[in-house]
């Protein structure tokens, strides 16, 4: 345990009881319909929209730092430029019509599109793609960092915490909470990097300063991992986080406008922090790499001001945990639990997401159990899952999308999941990639094999129909 000023203490402290206050005493006097719970009524404005989607968005905040330590400028190319791409597309083509729909998620989508058993599948598989287990490990080193505490106690800290103002505020209680945390990340690293600036030296100078590699876009990398990870950032056309944005955004133009204006605050912010993490280079070791941010900070910033930071940093955290945990508790208690135990759709879902809540805060912490980088647990759920559930989505969204029989559907999600799944198990039992190739690539290619292969099968059964006629 870290032998910590208590100046640094009182201000996370205080940090703790204000997100308390907001986030579960301070509550408008609403009943917690479906609607409100999750959409928040449908009321969100441009300020709370930009403010918790940039927050969530930042999770992986020791992972940002882990990895710019190891590779350098690389993480640019793998966690900042291909999601700017993807947002855009997003804000441009899918944002509107989600918030003219009347959808409230996106299994929503596939139980319109393709059928009942087709949502349940989708939501299971968002249920595990929206965990917040990287960051609820992330939390956990940095309480471990803190207190001194086994991993598992930190874990259990932090996934409790953030579960207790899901609970009894839902997605009004995440926003509130989410305008305060946006304050937070954002000074804690303008802090640092003032610091640093002043006492260490220039970004500039440091960037002379720096290993040739530090500056190499693969990072020691090959070209195809980086591009796995550029087509990963397809995640967020499939991001529950974006879709609940959207859909309770006031207007159409403010779900537009909003992706926009994130996309700027996050060019910032990873200016910000990659920035700060290459000071890191030379000063740490690499096995303490998942904490270059809080051992920079505490190498170069005084008491008080140390604690202000160490703030944005679990506040950075808490705002992508309580975000990812609401949307995996709904994905999982009203997209699955309460679909099938419900025999009379009008009981309310608001006690089924609660009981998803509790599983999904489970599951999470079992996954950080089982792969203990946060890095590296982001890259296996992304690329076994994403690989089921992109096209499938992009479909439903179409003008006229593909129609297909629920038990197509199932298999065109289930097909490249599996074989994703088998293609990472090999290549981690292999300690390298199955035949060369990123788990990634076999499964999205199979999910387009079989689009075209049913697109076919409906061409020729459709010219059949004719014929007999």
């Amino acid at each position: 345990m870290m032998d910590f000023h208590f100046l640094d203490k009182m201000i996370m402290g205080t940090y703790v009881l204000v997100i308390i206050y907001v986030g579960i005493i301070r509550k408008r006097n609403v009943e917690f319909s479906e609607k409100n719970f999750i959409l928040s009524g449908r009321r969100l404005s441009i300020t709370g929209f930009v403010a918790t989607l940039v927050t969530t968005w930042y999770g992986a905040i020791l992972g940002i730092g882990e990895n710019t330590f190891l590779y350098g400028v690389q993480t640019w190319f793998i966690f900042s430029f291909p999601y700017y791409i993807f947002a855009l597309a997003y804000a441009f083509w899918i944002a509107p019509r989600i918030r003219k729909s009347r959808s409230i998620s996106i299994p929503d989508n596939f139980r319109d599109v393709y059928g009942e058993r087709a949502g349940i599948l989708s939501a299971l598989i968002l249920s595990f793609l929206a965990s917040p287990a990287p960051y609820l490990l992330g939390m956990g080193f940095v309480i471990q960092f803190m207190f001194g505490l086994e991993l598992g106690m930190a874990l259990m800290i932090s996934t409790i915490f953030s579960a207790i103002y899901v609970w009894n505020g839902g997605f009004g209680a995440v926003v509130r909470t989410d305008l305060i945390q946006f304050i937070l990340m954002f000074a804690g690293f303008f802090i640092l990097l003032g610091y640093l600036w002043h006492n260490v030296q220039s970004p500039i100078l440091l960037i002379k300063d720096l290993p040739d590699s530090y500056l190499d876009p693969l990072g020691g990398n090959t070209l195809q991992y980086i591009l796995a990870w550029f087509f990963l950032a397809a995640w967020t056309f499939i991001d529950p986080g974006f879709f609940q944005r959207c859909a309770a955004a006031k207007t159409p133009e403010i779900a537009q406008r909003g992706i926009l204006i994130s996309i700027l605050f996050w060019a910032i912010f990873d200016c910000l922090t990659i920035t700060c993490a290459l000071y890191a280079v030379g000063k740490i070791q690499p096995g303490q790499a998942a904490l270059t941010f809080p051992l920079l900070a505490l190498d170069v910033l005084p008491f008080g001001v140390f604690g202000l930071f160490m703030t944005g940093i679990i506040a950075t955290l808490m705002s992508t945990i309580d975000s990812l945990g609401l949307l995996s508790a709904i994905s999982f208690g009203r997209d699955i639990l309460w679909r099938i135990q419900s025999d009379n759709r009008k009981l309310d879902t608001v006690p089924f997401i609660r009981k998803g809540l509790i599983i999904i805060s489970f599951l999470s912490l079992v996954l950080a159990f089982l792969l203990p980088s946060i890095v590296q647990l982001f890259y296996a759920i992304g690329s076994v899952l994403i690989p089921g559930l992109i096209l499938p989505f992009l479909n439903t969204i179409r003008k006229y999308p593909l129609a297909m029989k629920g038990a197509q559907a199932v298999r065109w999600m289930g097909i490249p999941i599996i074989i994703s799944m088998s293609w990472y198990i090999i290549s981690t039992i292999k300690g390298a990639p199955f035949l060369g190739i990123e788990p990634f690539y076999p499964g999205i290619l199979s999910s387009i094999g079989y689009f075209y292969l049913i697109q076919n099968r409906n061409k020729i059964g459709r010219a059949s129909c004719r014929e007999r006629v």
